[in-house]
């Protein structure tokens, strides 16, 4: 029996059915005799520290978890629920006491490259550890983070990992163990740790060792356009320029649970659901997503991002959400990251207009809650060309290689919103500095020229934004063939490259493409 700390905040029912599929059984805590009851107590922390700590307050548990931890009972945290072993996080100010188990802090990441950390990487390993019995050296597993630990007794730490410098990615000490990395979204190695985790007897490390592993990945990302077709069933569908009927009909291109769980199989490194149906008046608990984020997540252990409808909206029956709610309803049902598009465009350009944040867009509060690494931003720009840069002088110009109609040899980029139908006057550079400034994570970079043209990414396009920001970048639009994937990483600094219909039709598989980039000695997640 697992007993699992769930304290609200973030998506743990991947750990649930990770659990589950292994053959255990899960008690959920209710109140706090329950942790003192616990044969063995999982705690997945996900999102913000100040957050999590003031629920664990709330609830009473800071005290049975500090007594359970002192007599050496088996204990598993993930991210937050490992950073609370220590005595406080640079990301909390409000003086509320920490579980303090461990000596030292949770501290930001301060490096040349982006921030958050997120991706597959390797782990070193400093100790025989029984819960890495079975796990290949060059293993990697998936993390998401700002912050990470910095303990003051050398001796707690079992693994490091490297991002620009070396940090402590997983501790242990007598029967407890904390991971940085999430085993739930990190395929059959991370499943394989926590089996360890729950059927070996003997968790206690045995020797010091010094096992390398390898270095972090260039992501490799499915995405599923899905909506309605015209009988009303979901289905993938992709467009070209955002166009995605043929012959009238809303083109078919599988089930979307069905072909996550292929590409899962196929080594995709994560998987993006892009809903692209027009919002309807649903009640919160009827979103037709969340029925394909419960299913997907049942057999597909990497992470998982919606993207489509997170706004503050009104039911057929007059009830009211916010965007944190629909959030949090996505994430309760199997996703990792949201993705916000459209909306990110007017939030950014009243934040431009007032230089003010308000505290209450939907980026804000939903990186407040749940971190920023939660939060996607999906922008959908495409080329505006000038003659020179006087003539655009509010946006970003560039000086491009490929001249428009008129032989412009200078071009901007201009954000649209609703699919690509309407054109705002704000460019994707000045849209991304300030979504990052607004709490959000990550950039998901589109390109309604390229889109469905397998001619390549736009990187004149990629390079422009991702100079501008500090936070990982993934590029999509444009891939027709291994070598585009293999051009985006050499030639940009982009984190993560996207592609849909050229994997939705076979004509690339994802395989294909990680043998090439191997080939060209571009580090990858090697497909299980």
């Amino acid at each position: 029996m697992i007993t699992l700390l769930d304290y609200g905040a973030g998506n743990v029912r991947s750990v649930v059915n990770a659990i589950e599929k292994l053959g255990g059984k899960i008690k959920t805590v209710k109140k706090p005799s329950d942790i003192s009851d616990a044969r063995k107590l999982l705690f997945p922390g996900v999102g913000n520290y100040e957050n999590m700590i003031r629920i664990l307050h709330e609830k009473n548990y800071i005290y049975p978890l500090q007594e359970y931890l002192k007599e050496d009972r088996p204990f598993f945290g993930i991210c937050l629920g490992m950073q609370a072993l220590f005595e406080g996080s640079e990301e909390d100010f409000s003086g509320n006491e920490s579980l303090g188990v461990f000596k030292g802090l949770v501290k930001r990441f301060k490096i040349r490259f982006a921030v958050p950390h997120i991706g597959w990487n390797g782990v070193n390993l400093k100790k025989d550890s029984p819960v890495f019995n079975g796990i290949d050296p060059d293993a990697k597993f998936y993390f998401v983070h700002s912050y990470h630990i910095v303990p003051e007794d050398e001796s707690v730490v079992l693994t490091t990992t490297h991002y620009d410098y070396e940090f402590v990615s997983s501790v242990q000490k007598g029967n407890i163990i904390g991971t940085q990395f999430h085993p739930e979204k990190s395929g059959s190695s991370g499943i394989k740790l926590l089996e360890n985790f729950i059927y070996q007897k003997d968790l206690k490390s045995r020797h010091k060792v010094d096992i390398k592993g390898k270095g972090l990945s260039k992501r490799i990302v499915a995405c599923l356009d899905v909506r309605a077709n015209d009988n009303g069933d979901l289905v993938v569908t992709k467009g070209d320029q955002y166009d995605v009927r043929e012959k009238g009909d809303v083109r078919n291109l599988g089930k979307p649970v069905d072909l996550a769980r292929r590409y899962y199989k196929e080594g995709a490194d994560e998987i993006t659901f892009l809903n692209i149906t027009g919002f309807r008046d649903f009640p919160l608990k009827d979103l037709p997503m969340l029925d394909v984020l419960e299913k997907t997540s049942k057999n597909v252990f990497v992470p998982l991002t919606i993207g489509g409808g997170i706004r503050d909206y009104t039911d057929s029956n007059g009830k009211s959400y916010t965007a944190l709610d629909v959030a949090s309803q996505y994430f309760r049902s199997g996703a990792d990251k949201i993705s916000i598009g459209s909306d990110a465009v007017y939030i950014a350009e009243e934040y431009l207009k007032t230089g003010k944040k308000s505290g209450k867009s939907s980026i804000e509060e939903i990186s407040r809650v749940y971190g920023n690494q939660a939060v996607v931003i999906s922008i959908d720009p495409k080329r505006v060309y000038v003659h020179s840069p006087d003539e655009a002088k509010k946006h970003h110009v560039i000086k491009t290689d490929f001249p428009g109609p008129d032989n412009e040899a200078y071009c901007w980029y201009q954000c649209t919103v609703q699919g690509g139908r309407t054109t705002r006057d704000l460019d994707a550079v000045a849209l991304a500095r300030a979504c990052q400034d607004l709490g959000a994570g990550e950039i998901l970079l589109n390109c309604i020229d390229k889109d469905g043209t397998n001619s390549g990414f736009d990187l004149e396009l990629i390079n422009a934004v991702k100079n501008a920001i500090s936070i990982p970048m993934i590029a999509s639009s444009g891939a027709g063939c291994e070598e585009h994937f293999a051009e985006v990483f050499e030639k940009t600094k982009a984190e993560a490259a996207l592609a849909a219909g050229i994997f939705h039709r076979k004509e690339v598989p994802i395989q294909a493409v990680k043998a090439y980039l191997a080939i060209r000695n571009i580090e990858i997640r090697a497909v299980e």
